[in-house]
């Protein structure tokens, strides 16, 4: 691995402006929060009206976002009288008859026709058992979903009941995707997703708790000669794929590439979705595959349940990215299609991970350009790399490694590194996150106004603006440890501990000083995320006319709900406020104080099964 450009000529008297300096290249100004966020809009605009754009700006055909009121289809009694009756006519005469119990829903809803042939026997009574659940007498009524997860080492298939209400419950189960299937044919990863379906089927019958007494509980065995219909209509289910797709409608999606390390073969170019429903057909499952839908689009759409609407979906994670409510008619890329000519609003998956891959906007340092040159993927993804969970721990390792490195004279450890510091990302983000916590642990409480997602409180404005808030004033440089208060000093003793235990180095080579160096490193780093995380709200609230790049404007709206997921934003400390400083510099204090920023309540699964709603309700 090719070092970093060393630091020379650096001294003891030195040091400080050579830290001086690397700070003055993480500060963001206004101006130049302003001139990102402008060339975001210009990169959406661009990718609305064209294809094959770095800001892809997807059209995902999701055409309506929930209320929070959505729930089963409620079924009128003679109805339930008409379904128990065939069911014990089934039992009374099972010896003698093959029968199917066949469910159907009124008002055009997808028919529910569970079962296999005889081998799976426990299927068919899992299965019936959530039948009943939907359209025995009881209030409320709800309506069952199923969701498959599909986005890394780990698969999640989801039982979702949607109860009104802004409530749901939701059952699930991972199961593990080795690295042969990863690599393998992609129809040996679409059999196990298929059998992973009918094994929590199978396995996980409906839960007590939300079915109404099981009137064949006892007979069960009766079931035994039941069999099924190849024509029979399948329970619906959605897919959350978390991988590049041209999606060309709501069921349909191309697989571009793929990324997280699969590379099935005979994907590249197929339909996902006729992937995923081929291996149902040939398991003879009845599950249909209604919905395709990026982690993003179920953020916003999993929100949009529990808050009464949402305009967007973002994901600060791992990775980023961002999805929210478009007009149809902005979206001039789609022609003269169907959806076009229909008008309204659709959402749009915007992939702004990859926003400014030319690097001619973002503020880029030696250290991204390290980062970057030394990736899986070169000049792609660049926001992503300068905002996510997944490179933050990269480019503090990559600066302090430097100080490491200056010379003649050392700036951090005595010069001297540990085997996991020479490791490439051999820094995580939760470290960089451990240390912020460990000085933020017993500071005094912000005001009430500031929020983080899950309500309790994120540190004052005047904090988040700044990466380093206690540690240096306009008469004390950070560096100068002992001119700090014992309970700063106390601080600063908890993260040299820390220091030494994650960074596997001497306790000999760290000093109360070197501690605030790494202290003020990872301020730094994660404040500019933070701020470039707020350009792209920013950008999204100008986008749909709900700000005014700048300030100014007064919105309509009393609040306007945004939905996030990841690590970065629930768990970071001071993540939020700095990315709510960000916004309120962009756009105004009167939009900033209106947004409701609140977590999306397992968007890959919730948004999934909403997304499968929304299919049956146009008859896919």
């Amino acid at each position: 691995m090719a070092p970093i450009s060393a630091l020379i000529g650096s001294t003891e008297d030195s040091a400080r402006q050579i830290l001086d300096a690397i700070e003055s290249q993480f500060q963001l100004s206004d101006d130049a929060l302003v001139r990102i966020t402008d060339q975001f809009l210009k990169d959406f605009r661009l990718g609305l009206s064209e294809y094959n754009h770095p800001m892809a700006m997807i059209p995902t055909f999701v055409t309506g976002v929930p209320n929070g009121s959505e729930t089963g289809i409620k079924v009128p009694a003679g109805y339930i009288a008409s379904i128990m009756f065939f069911a014990l006519l089934a039992l009374r005469y099972s010896k003698h008859l093959q029968l199917l119990a066949t469910i159907g829903m009124y008002h055009g809803c997808t028919a529910l026709v569970w079962g296999s042939a005889k081998q799976h026997i426990s299927l068919h009574i899992a299965c019936f058992r959530r039948l009943l659940c939907c359209v025995m007498p009881g209030e409320p009524h709800t309506w069952t979903f199923l969701a498959l997860d599909l986005g890394g080492t780990n698969l999640r298939v989801c039982e979702v009941q949607l109860k009104g209400n802004h409530q749901f419950t939701l059952r699930q189960q991972k199961y593990r995707v080795s690295e042969a299937l990863k690599t393998g044919e992609a129809t040996a990863l679409f059999d196990y997703l298929a059998d992973s379906v009918d094994a929590f089927l199978t396995e996980f019958p409906s839960s007590p708790n939300s079915a109404p007494p099981d009137p064949f509980a006892t007979g069960s065995s009766a079931l035994d000669l039941l069999d099924t219909s190849d024509s029979s209509p399948a329970v619906p289910l959605g897919l959350t794929f978390s991988f590049p797709v041209e999606q060309t409608a709501l069921n349909r999606g191309k697989v571009l590439t793929w990324t997280k390390g699969f590379s099935a073969k005979n994907a590249i170019g197929h339909d996902v979705v006729q992937l995923l429903q081929d291996a149902f057909d040939r398991k003879h499952l009845h599950v249909r595959c209604v919905a395709l839908v990026n982690d993003t689009v179920g953020a916003l759409l999993s929100r949009a349940y529990t808050a009464g609407g949402c305009i967007l979906g973002s994901i600060f994670g791992t990775g980023t990215n961002g999805a929210y409510v478009e007009k149809v008619e902005n979206i001039t890329k789609l022609g003269d299609s169907p959806a076009r000519k229909h008008g309204g609003d659709m959402v749009v998956n915007t992939e702004w991970g990859a926003f400014n891959n030319t690097r001619t906007t973002l503020p880029t340092t030696p250290y991204d350009n390290k980062l970057d040159r030394e990736s899986i993927n070169p000049r792609l993804q660049a926001f992503e790399k300068f905002i996510s969970g997944m490179y933050l721990g990269e480019i503090t390792r990559n600066i302090i490694l430097s100080l490491i490195d200056a010379a003649p004279y050392p700036i951090l450890f005595n010069g001297r590194a540990s085997a996991l510091l020479n490791k490439h990302y051999g820094l995580d983000t939760a470290v960089m996150s451990e240390i912020e916590q460990a000085w933020e642990n017993g500071r005094d409480q912000p005001s009430s106004n500031d929020k983080l997602v899950n309500g309790s409180h994120a540190i004052s404005n005047a904090s988040a603006a700044h990466p380093h808030p206690s540690l240096s004033t306009p008469t004390r440089h950070f560096t100068e440890v002992d001119k700090l208060s014992p309970e700063d000093r106390s601080r600063l003793e908890r993260i040299r501990n820390i220091v030494i235990q994650r960074f596997a180095l001497d306790a000999a080579d760290v000093t109360l000083r070197d501690a605030a160096i790494v202290h003020w490193t990872s301020c730094l780093v994660a404040n500019r995320a933070a701020k470039l995380s707020g350009c792209a709200i920013a950008a999204v609230l100008v986008q749909t006319e709900k700000a005014k790049l700048g300030g100014g404007f007064v919105p309509k709206d009393e609040k306007i709900t945004i939905g996030v997921d990841g690590s970065l934003i629930e768990h970071y400390p001071n993540f939020n406020a700095r990315l709510r400083a960000s916004v309120r510099t962009l756009v105004g204090e009167e939009v900033e104080a209106r947004l409701n920023i609140g977590l999306a309540k397992d968007g890959s699964g919730v948004g999934a099964a909403l997304c499968a709603l929304q299919a049956t309700k146009q008859g896919l």
